[in-house]
């Protein structure tokens, strides 16, 4: 039995599956399709209901067609919101921000729409010969109406929320966080290079899988498929790029060890797109909010205030517990025999995404400066990256001084004070320790 096998016997049979589970999400279209079914077979069945008081059946048809055709103006009303805050989120933020469009409220509320029209449109032919028709036919469009209506508040509110800086911060960030306690558990939590762990192996693979396309990001990786390929050829799949990472043609992107495995059974487990999405993008975050700070920081907006609220969102993404080199997550079979590696990037790369193009740019705001140096020294105080935070934090001074040097002189000397106040408070509570000995 090889080293990498051995080391998976004693992985969980569920490793990496919350974090890699690929989301059954229905497409745009389908989901259309899906709701016209619905309402065309909802406008055929429900006229014939028959019970209770009825009501002549020309004026609801009438009602009808007048409410589904008004309701497609619902239609013009969504993707006049979209176009809106698509455009303003990319001016104002960052063209990467597709929290809003991807929503799935934007298109479950056109896809209502739709099917609503199609429902009344159909109730309408239906009882269109009838003398009476059952007043359950009006009083289910007057229900289905008042939710899309409903629908549309909700869409409307939560546009409302995509234009503004506080929730889009807070959006970013809880993507964030959810992103890296899902993907960096405890149980992943080791180094890379410990005996027998996947970048210990010293054999060579029996092929290497390359990205046979056009340039694309790696957007998912479907580990269920992977390791069940894997599992049938007895093999070993260990991935050489990470979702959010850009693969270029040619590009490797996959070892195969031990079995036989085809390249396109590799290739089925990975699905790319033109953008990254936050599914299983441990960096996006990082990434998102950079890009806002540094917009803010461009001399045509000029808003450091902004940059700041950035990087308050920053240092909460910075102080999860992710380890500076993440070992690459592993996902076993159900024998308990390790099948698929997939890289994850470590918190060193989340820090230099974070602050290493924010840095120069604030060099004329003091502002962001302060906030930058309070932010290294607070992530210094836990504990951990003493010396990347060092580094930053001498880039930063060096910044201070060489535009605010008075500036930087009164923050070296609050920072002297306050160490020797908190050393003169040590020293007090050491003293009464003793005497109360």
């Amino acid at each position: 039995m090889n080293a990498l096998a051995a080391a998976g016997r004693g992985a969980s049979v569920h490793t990496g599956r919350a974090a890699f589970r690929r989301r059954r999400r229905l497409r745009a279209g389908l989901l259309q399709l899906v709701f016209i079914a619905v309402g065309l077979g909802l406008g055929l069945v429900v006229p014939e209901f028959t019970r209770g008081p009825v009501l002549p059946s020309r004026p609801v048809a009438e009602m009808l067609l007048a409410t589904g055709f008004g309701v497609l103006g619902a239609a013009t009303v969504i993707f006049s919101v979209l176009f809106l805050v698509v455009q303003w989120a990319a001016t104002t933020f960052t063209p990467r921000l597709t929290l809003f469009r991807d929503a799935p409220i934007v298109w479950r509320t056109f896809a209502f729409a739709v099917g609503l029209t199609v429902f009344c449109a159909t109730a309408a032919l239906t009882i269109a010969n009838r003398d009476e028709v059952s007043v359950v036919v009006p009083i289910s469009a007057g229900v289905l109406l008042l939710l899309l209506l409903t629908l549309l508040r909700n869409l409307l509110l939560r546009a409302v929320a995509a234009i503004q800086l506080a929730p889009v911060l807070g959006s970013i960030t809880e993507q964030g966080r959810h992103n890296l306690d899902v993907l960096y558990s405890r149980e992943d939590v080791r180094d890379p290079r410990a005996p027998n762990g996947p970048a210990a192996r010293t054999d060579r693979p029996r092929s290497t899988v390359g990205w046979p396309k056009a340039a694309a990001v790696l957007q998912r990786v479907d580990e269920g498929l992977l390791a069940g390929a894997a599992r049938t050829a007895n093999a070993v799949v260990v991935l050489r790029v990470s979702p959010g990472t850009t693969v270029q043609h040619g590009t490797t992107v996959a070892e195969v060890y031990d079995g036989e495995l085809p390249a396109s059974a590799v290739l089925r487990g990975l699905e790319t797109g033109a953008e990254r999405v936050f599914d299983q993008d441990a960096g996006l975050a990082f990434r998102l909010l950079a890009d806002i700070a540094l917009r803010a920081l461009s001399p045509a907006v000029n808003d450091p205030a902004t940059a700041v609220q950035a990087l308050d969102a920053m240092e909460d993404l910075l102080r999860r517990p992710v380890p500076a080199r993440a070992r690459p997550r592993e996902v076993a079979d159900r024998a308990g025999t390790l099948r698929v590696v997939v890289p994850l990037p470590g918190w060193e790369d989340f820090l230099r995404t974070a602050l290493d193009d924010v840095i120069p740019a604030a060099r004329n705001a003091p502002m962001v400066l302060i906030r930058l140096r309070t932010l290294l020294e607070d992530l210094r105080g836990t504990g951990r990256g003493g010396a990347l935070l060092t580094m930053r934090l001498a880039w930063v001074d060096e910044e201070l001084g060489a535009r605010f040097s008075r500036l930087r002189n009164a923050l070296a000397q609050e920072s002297r004070e306050s160490r020797e106040s908190q050393g003169s408070q040590g020293r007090w509570e050491s003293r009464e320790g003793r005497d109360d000995g």
